[in-house]
């Protein structure tokens, strides 16, 4: 469980943000605006922060980020915004927040980038390897083995795998496989998330009896055994 401090001034957004990280498991507090949530964000202590991007009175989610920074508290901040355009997601990032979600979103991607950021915060160990079933991968030597035997990947599949291993169990939205492998702002048309994918699990499962990579219709994909 964490504590999460919103700072949104729509009302009725907070409150179902609000909810939805309380099903979770979460413990959250509640800002109308700027000003409140950057004394309560200085003066208590939160696991993670979630601001929102435009709020009236003069003192806007950038600002709020801007001076946390600068009084050098360094809890993770989610950015929530209906600027969505490239320059404004920079500008968030640029000015301290580490993560960036545009509105409308979707409540499970919500929680899925607090809890990325959330395990981000804890520092986790180095990582040179991981195993899930038959499958086996090792960041050292940079190989891929099925049952022991080599599992000839591409840069990218092995990119992709090592996110899906990163994360398993997790509920992953499209928009956060694309921008964590390739490192942009996905185009919501284009299948290239579907073709890797299909490719990785060909290699991975070639007879299509022990799948990892699953597909949640309209959520996204979880890694996993069956």
């Amino acid at each position: 469980m964490a504590r999460v401090l919103i700072i949104e001034d729509d009302a009725l957004t907070a409150q179902e943000i609000q909810e939805a990280l309380r099903d979770d498991g979460h413990q959250v507090e509640l800002a109308p605006d700027g000003r409140s949530g950057l004394l309560r964000a200085v003066g208590e202590e939160f696991d993670v922060i979630v601001l929102d991007r435009m709020m009236p009175g003069g003192l806007d989610g950038l600002a709020v980020l801007a001076t946390l920074r600068t009084a050098g508290i360094a809890t993770p901040v989610l950015i929530l915004s209906a600027l969505s355009a490239v320059d404004e997601r920079v500008r968030g990032l640029r000015a301290g927040g580490d993560d960036y979600l545009s509105k409308p979103f979707d409540f499970i991607e919500l929680t899925a980038r607090l809890d990325a950021l959330l395990r981000r915060r804890d520092g986790p160990a180095a990582v040179t390897g991981f195993q899930l079933g038959r499958l086996e991968m090792d960041l050292l030597t940079h190989t891929v083995r099925l049952a022991g035997q080599p599992v000839d990947l591409q840069p990218r599949e092995f990119r992709l795998l090592e996110y899906f291993f990163r994360n398993a169990g997790q509920v992953l939205t499209r928009t956060m496989v694309f921008e964590a492998v390739w490192e942009y702002r996905s185009d919501e048309r284009s299948n290239v998330i579907d073709v890797h994918i299909s490719r990785l699990r060909k290699k991975i499962d070639p007879d299509g009896t022990a799948p990892l990579i699953h597909t949640l219709r309209g959520s996204g994909y979880v890694f996993r055994e069956a």
